[in-house]
């Protein structure tokens, strides 16, 4: 059997304040760093173990994964960062209040904004000092690949092939994974997996900090997913995020 975690990292600070967060390199918060602290002890409780690790360039998922791994006493086992893990980019809204902008805008458009799976928000003006072409971090990664927005199709696009090049052979030889990234880019690998639609993984709304366990028979054919945790807790917690662009 090949065992494969994904995590959506612990609540944010923005998550806190219902923003758009997207590539913004917001930290967690204090909440946040206990759901990641939970997982990791729900996790090593459960008999998991990993011997490889993946997360995206932005702290809240790279703290995430840390504090799972601390709990894991794993904090040794290697590491690899990829921006490909990144959240979708929200462009012009990132820093916005979502239930303000459904106040404003209605919402149905944050609806769209949010889940659509091709409808893209506005772009963020490449001269913008909050656009990611000006930082250090992505200066190697080619300034073709760096999004001024995006949509989940976009998302899809650039996280699907990273897997099938980079994570799946990974999975392979090693048989455990666990990966720490974001909503939209989990949700990206979600839908290859599972075969979702383009409309069946608008309606899929992913908690922070709950791992979601995929599991693998000989042949690489999914057999199993289920999340780790009470499922009261979960279905709430999904019912949160699926609120959190209605006006208030």
């Amino acid at each position: 059997m090949y065992q494969l975690v994904l995590i959506r990292h612990g609540e944010s600070v923005w998550n806190k304040e219902n923003r758009f967060t997207g590539w913004t390199d917001v930290d967690l918060s204090p909440a946040g760093v206990e759901e990641a602290r939970e997982a990791g002890s729900l996790l090593k409780e459960e008999g998991f173990d990993f011997p490889l690790a993946y997360t995206s360039y932005l702290k809240r998922a790279i703290k995430t994964l840390h504090y799972i791994l601390e709990e894991m006493d794993l904090l040794w086992i290697p590491v690899k960062k990829t921006w490909r893990l990144n959240e979708k980019h929200y462009g012009e809204l990132q820093g916005l209040n979502k239930s303000e902008m459904a106040a404003r805008y209605g919402e149905e458009q944050v609806h769209i904004w949010r889940r659509s799976y091709d409808v893209p928000p506005a772009p963020l003006n490449p001269d913008d000092p909050r656009h990611p072409v000006h930082q250090d971090r992505y200066k190697n990664i080619g300034a073709e690949n760096i999004p001024s927005t995006e949509s989940l199709k976009d998302t899809v696009a650039r996280i699907v092939p990273y897997w099938q090049d980079e994570m799946q052979p990974d999975l392979r030889k090693h048989r455990r994974l666990l990966v720490a990234a974001h909503g939209n880019s989990l949700r990206g690998i979600i839908k290859h997996l599972k075969q979702m639609s383009d409309s069946d993984i608008i309606s899929l709304n992913l908690p922070t900090g709950i791992p979601y366990v995929f599991e693998f028979d000989e042949n690489m054919q999914l057999t199993k997913d289920y999340f780790l945790g009470d499922p009261e807790k979960i279905r709430e917690l999904m019912e949160k995020v699926a609120s959190q662009g209605k006006a208030r």
